[in-house]
Parts: C-alpha cells; structure tokens; sequence
C-alpha cells in the first residue's frame, strides 16, 4: 500500500476539478500572450482596452479634429438654432485652445469656423429634409 502525500491546496484544487469549477474560464484555449506582450509597460493598459473593448480614445487635438470632421452629422441631430450656435462656439473656442497649444495631442491646423455659415448649412441641411 503506498500512501500519498497531498497538502491541502493541491487536495482543494483536485477537489474543485472535481466539481467542474475550473471549465469555461476566461482565456481557456486561447493562446498565451507572446514575449512583447510581457515586456511592453503598457500591456495591462492595452489589454484593459481590449477587454473592456473601449472605443474613441483620442488626444483631445484628434478627437477635436474628428468632431469637426463630423459636423455635418452632428448638425443633422440638432433642431434649434441656438443649440447650433452654441456648438460652433464650443467648437470655436476648443479650436482656439488647439491653436494655441492647450488641448493634448499632436498640433493640428485647422480654422475656426463660421458660425453664419455653418447656421446656414444647418438651415439648408433642415430644409431639404
């Protein structure tokens, strides 16, 4: 008869395989992370945007550009003409603050906008709806 030594975590792990508890864990048959992976000092941050599957992390100089990019959609939501205006205001002053340097992210050019002409697109915009 030979005895086996078990200590009482391995007997608490055999005990849960037993139970089933270790079936369907996360990352179960997927591969392990490669080397780059490990050594990369932002990898927790890369792998919690990916888990979390987070979206529109932008400098705020990019996502500025994007808004303005983006305008014409933005102004389609809108259905008063104040809220029009106070959204190229926003706009304008966050383009001033990019300009100047203030807002993070990489320099980007781009010109205030004309808050007449952009009321009048919308005004165009709402007509041909």
């Amino acid at each position: 008869m030979t005895s086996r030594y078990e200590s009482a975590i391995d007997k608490a792990i055999r005990e849960a395989e037993a139970r089933g508890e270790f079936k369907n864990l996360p990352g179960a048959g997927k591969p392990l992370p490669n080397h780059n992976e490990l050594t990369d000092e932002d990898w927790w941050l890369k792998s919690f945007i990916q888990r979390e599957n987070l979206t529109g992390l932008l400098p705020s100089t990019l996502a500025l550009r994007k808004e303005l990019d983006n305008l014409d959609e933005s102004l389609r939501r809108l259905a008063e003409e104040d809220r029009v205006r106070s959204l190229v205001a926003d706009l304008n002053t966050r383009v001033e603050k990019a300009r100047r340097g203030v807002l993070d992210g990489p320099p980007v050019n781009v010109a205030p906008l004309d808050v007449d002409e952009v009321v009048s697109r919308w005004q165009t915009v709402r007509s041909s709806r």
